[in-house]
C-alpha cells in the first residue's frame, strides 16, 4: 500500500525533469498523472467485488505483480505514449491490489483494538506515503534521474510479492455466481471512468464547455443505470444494503471532502514553495519531510489509543479542525515566506491528518462483513480517488484562473501566483469545514461491529 500511494505523489516534483527528457506537450505531461488516476479510480470498485469472489488473496497477488511490472516499463520509457501506457497500467495494478487492502485487515483482525491498531498502521502507510514520494521524489529525481521514481517500485513490490504469500491466509472467495453481474460491471467501470476523464480534462476545457457537461452528464447516467441494475439484478455486484448505514455512507462522503482540500496542501504547496521561493525538487521534499513525520508519529504512536478512549468521531472531529486551522495559516502566507514561521507550523498541524485518516478509515469499514470487505474497501478507496480528481480540477483550475487575473492587473508573477494559491487554500479550508459539520451531523461512533 505505501508504494501504490507513493507512486501517486513521487511523480509531481519529477514531471519538469520527464517533460524536457521525454518531450513532453504542457497538454501531454498532465496524462502522466491523469492515465494512472483514472484506471486507479474507476477500477477500485469493480476490483473490490471481484476479491470478495474470487479471494482477496489471488487479488492482491496479481495486482501487486502488476503494478510492479508495469513500474519497469515506466522506468525504462523512452517515449510520452510509453510512459502513458505504463502509468495506465499503473493503475489497473494498484486498484486490484489497494481495492482489498482494508478488506483483509477487517477479516483478519476482528476484535475492535486490534483492528484499530492495523487500521492506524494501514492509515500511516496512505498519509505517510503521499508525503513521502515527494521527498523521495525530489532526492530521486536530483541525485540520479527520473527513472529511478519508477524503478524504485521493484525492489518493494518482489519483497510484498515474497511476504504476502506464506503471510496472507488464503481465500476461496464467494464464486462468481455470487456477484457475476457484467452488465452492472460494465456500467458502473465505464461511468466512473468517464467522470473521472472529465474532471481531470477540466482545466483544458473549463467547466461549462459541451465537452465537459456532455461526459459529466453521461457519467451521471451510467451510473444511476448502475444502482437501477443492482437493485433489481439477481447476483449484484454490490449489494446496496452496504449504503444502508448512515456512517458508512457519511465516511464516504467526508473522505471525498477531505482529500479533495489536502490536494491544496501537498500540490500546491510544493508548487509555491518551487515557484514562488525557487525551491529545488529536493529541497521542495526535504521541506515537506516534517509533515510526513508528524503524520506518522501520530497515526502509529497516537490514533489508536485516542479512538479506543474517545471513539472515533471525536479523533476526527479533531484531526480535522486541525487541518482546517493549517490550510487557514496558508491563506495568509507571504510572497517572501519564512519557513520556520510561515510553514514549519503548517507542517505540524498536517498531523492531523494522521488522526483524521485512521478513525475516517474505521468509520467507513465499519458496517464491512466477511462477506462485503472487498466491496467496503473498494467503496471507500473510490471516494478517496474521486476526491483528489475534483481537488485537483477544482483548485488548480481557480489558482490558474485567479492568478491570470492578478497577472492581466499589473501584479509582479510571484505576487499572482501567491493570489492563485491563497484561493485554493482558502477553498480547501472550506471543504474541510464541510466535512467537520457532516462529521458532526452524519457519523457515530459504533461501540459494536458485526462481522
Amino acid at each position: 500500500m505505501l508504494m501504490t500511494v507513493l507512486d501517486g505523489s513521487i511523480v509531481t516534483v519529477a514531471m519538469p525533469a520527464i517533460q524536457n527528457d521525454l518531450g513532453f506537450t504542457p497538454a501531454g505531461l498532465s496524462w502522466v498523472v491523469n492515465a494512472y488516476l483514472i484506471a486507479f479510480g474507476s477500477l477500485l470498485l469493480l476490483a473490490g467485488r471481484l476479491g470478495d469472489l474470487i479471494g482477496r488473496k489471488r487479488m492482491f497477488l496479481a495486482g501487486t505483480a502488476v503494478f510492479t511490472a508495469a513500474s519497469l516499463l515506466a522506468g525504462i520509457a523512452t517515449s510520452p505514449g510509453v510512459l502513458i501506457a505504463a502509468r495506465f497500467l499503473q493503475g489497473v495494478g494498484s486498484a486490484m491490489a489497494s481495492a482489498v487492502g482494508l478488506g483483509i485487515l477487517v477479516t483478519l483482525f476482528a476484535e475492535p483494538r486490534e483492528r484499530a491498531r492495523a487500521i492506524a498502521v494501514f492509515s500511516f502507510t496512505g498519509a505517510a506515503g503521499a508525503s513521502l514520494g515527494q521527498v523521495l521524489g525530489g532526492i530521486l529525481t536530483d541525485a540520479l534521474d527520473w527513472h529511478w521514481i519508477f524503478f524504485i517500485n521493484l525492489p518493494i513490490g518482489l519483497a510484498a510479492l515474497l511476504v504476502a504469500l506464506p503471510a496472507l491466509p488464503s481465500d476461496r472467495g464467494l464464486g462468481l455466481r455470487a456477484g457475476a453481474d457484467v452488465l452492472g460491471a460494465s456500467l458502473v467501470t465505464v461511468g466512473l471512468m468517464t467522470g473521472i476523464y472529465a474532471v481531470v480534462q477540466v482545466e483544458r476545457y473549463g467547466w461549462t464547455s459541451a465537452h465537459t457537461l456532455g461526459l459529466g452528464a453521461l457519467s451521471l447516467a451510467l451510473l444511476a443505470g448502475f444502482v437501477a441494475r443492482q437493485a433489481k439484478a439477481g447476483t449484484p455486484l454490490m449489494p446496496l444494503r452496504i449504503l444502508r448505514s448512515r456512517t458508512v455512507v457519511g465516511a464516504n462522503l467526508v473522505q471525498m471532502l477531505m482529500v479533495a482540500a489536502l490536494f491544496s496542501f501537498q500540490i500546491v504547496l510544493a508548487l509555491h514553495l518551487q515557484r514562488v521561493l525557487g525551491y529545488g525538487a529536493a529541497e521542495t521534499g526535504l521541506a515537506m519531510l516534517p509533515a510526513a513525520l508528524a503524520i506518522g508519529a501520530v497515526s502509529l504512536g497516537a490514533s489508536a489509543r485516542l479512538s479506543a478512549r474517545f471513539g472515533e468521531r471525536a479523533v476526527l472531529l479533531t484531526g480535522l479542525g486541525m487541518l482546517v486551522i493549517g490550510l487557514g495559516l496558508l491563506t495568509r502566507l507571504p510572497v517572501r515566506a519564512d519557513y520556520v514561521t510561515d510553514l514549519l507550523p503548517v507542517m505540524l498541524l498536517a498531523s492531523g491528518f494522521g488522526l483524521a485518516l485512521p478513525a475516517l478509515t474505521t468509520l467507513g469499514m465499519s458496517a464491512a462483513g466477511g462477506a462485503d470487505a472487498g466491496l467496503a474497501s473498494g467503496l471507500f478507496n473510490t471516494t478517496q480517488q474521486i476526491g483528489m480528481a475534483l481537488g485537483v480540477a477544482v483548485l488548480s483550475t481557480l489558482a490558474a484562473s485567479r492568478t491570470e487575473t492578478l497577472t492581466e492587473a499589473g501584479r509582479s508573477l510571484p505576487e499572482a501566483l501567491t493570489g492563485g494559491y491563497h484561493l485554493a487554500f482558502a477553498v480547501g479550508a472550506a471543504l474541510l469545514l464541510t466535512a467537520l459539520t457532516l462529521t458532526a451531523t452524519l457519523l457515530r461512533t459504533p461501540r459494536t461491529r458485526q462481522n
